[in-house]
């Protein structure tokens, strides 16, 4: 089949790559893709919202599956733009409708999605500019740490952690009346903070069935020690040693089928994947967000694990017959440490060349693109915050961190910077340092 991907950062070139492999594929297109992707099919300048140049091209390419990695167009409604129109009608697409894409659109409407539905996940209250007052009230009268979270969407970044009460009032201010993340701001949940750790499930669903992937723990803060502000994301790590047999079961019952139960109860016909970022608290999990895509650098992980045929899996969830698909994986362990530039996640410098990224063919680590371009003389240079996710696979965790970590240092630019400790509180939680 014939094979359109929209996006541009690291998932995207996973995707491609994975893609790729299979059989299935007849041709593959990328818009607008990055210097990783090309690798694998043929880049196509249109944005990722530019929602008739896709049209356009899908029809003039006969494409018959388009899968949408980032979120913007699915929260923009690129799904129902497709099935509004006779041209492309017809085209298996993998991602939500403006409808589902909500649950990531809104932070609010996903907060309320749980609550109606039963999911487990933090306390909470929404405010407005016209509540302010009420929201400072609220948050002097909640236990610390306190959880400020932008309703809209914020690149990943509109989630801060207030160890204070002063400081949470700041920026709920900040955000509220200042709008410190623009119009995803002009809501804010202020939130229950929850302790344990961390992980990220995935799942495919077709508006029927849902096939649950490999989970993931993801690093977000930019320093070691879990330090400074929030990124897009440092780093991840698959499998997840205490997401045990037990756990996922809960998971699958407490929380992916009350999901797929409310959206259907809602009349949300959601083909596409969910990531659910989950915390588990004393074995118990409980949502912390949806995200209506694969998670970034999350898929980097997990995607390699997936032994199965990947596109089958995609056609499964584009028309509905993920009851069909055999979920096959790996034995090995996966872990990404992700190259950023210097100064990310706040300004940075764009247009630095990039040495090193020809394959001394003695590693198995997998690079992935994420802000890359090639420029008139051949070379690849940086054109984003983050910029390479560095894949790493071993037998142990040890194995897998130091196949990453062998090749992230062996590529370079001005500027480079990267975390030193992924997976190292996985190997403690494991009794070994």
């Amino acid at each position: 089949m014939n094979i359109l991907l929209i996006g541009s950062g690291g998932r995207e070139n996973t995707f491609a790559w994975k893609i790729a492999q299979s059989p299935l594929c007849k041709k593959l297109y990328i818009a607008p893709g990055n210097a990783g992707t090309s690798a694998f099919g043929e880049n196509i300048a249109i944005n990722v919202t530019d929602f008739a140049g896709m049209q356009d091209f899908c029809v003039s390419h006969r494409i018959d599956l388009l899968v949408v990695g980032p979120e913007e167009p699915l929260v923009k409604g690129l799904r129902d733009r497709f099935q509004e129109d006779d041209r492309t009608r017809h085209i298996g697409i993998v991602g939500p409708g403006s409808d589902g894409a909500e649950l990531e659109g809104s932070k609010d409407f996903s907060k309320k999605f749980m609550k109606k539905y039963g999911v487990p996940t933090a306390g909470y209250e929404t405010f407005t500019k016209e509540t302010a007052s009420e929201g400072i009230s609220y948050i002097h009268k909640q236990p610390l740490p306190i959880v400020l979270k932008a309703d809209g969407l914020a690149a990943g970044k509109g989630v801060l952690i207030c160890p204070s009460h002063e400081e949470a009032e700041r920026e709920f201010k900040a955000m509220l009346l200042d709008e410190k993340f623009g119009a995803a701001s002009r809501k804010v949940v202020i939130e229950e903070f929850l302790t344990g750790i961390e992980l990220s499930v995935f799942v495919a669903l077709d508006g029927s069935d849902f096939v649950i992937l490999p989970e993931a723990k993801d690093y977000k803060r930019i320093g070691d020690g879990d330090s400074g502000p929030n990124t897009g994301g440092m780093g991840a790590v698959s499998p997840v040693p205490f997401a045990d047999e037990a756990f996922m079961a809960k998971v699958s019952q407490r929380i992916v089928e009350p999901t797929l139960s409310g959206l259907k109860q809602e009349g949300i016909d959601y083909k596409g994947f969910i990531f659910i970022g989950l915390m588990n608290q004393d074995g118990e999990p409980f949502v912390i967000e949806y995200n209506v895509r694969m998670g970034d650098p999350e898929t980097q992980a997990v995607l390699p694990r997936i032994k199965s045929d990947f596109v089958a899996l995609l056609h499964g969830i584009a028309n509905q017959e993920l009851k069909n698909y055999s979920l096959e994986l790996e034995d090995f362990i996966t872990t990404t440490v992700v190259m950023v530039a210097g100064g990310y996640p706040g300004s940075y410098e764009k247009d630095k060349e990039i040495t090193g990224l020809e394959p001394d063919g003695k590693n198995n680590a997998l690079v992935f693109h994420a802000g890359t371009a090639v420029i008139e003389s051949g070379a690849v240079v940086t054109q984003g915050g983050r910029v390479l996710g560095i894949t790493g696979k071993g037998a142990t965790l040890e194995e897998a961190l130091d196949s990453a970590y062998t090749r992230v240092r062996q590529i370079s630019w001005e500027g480079v910077n990267f975390r030193k400790d992924i997976g190292q509180d996985i190997l403690h939680w494991n009794g070994n340092d």
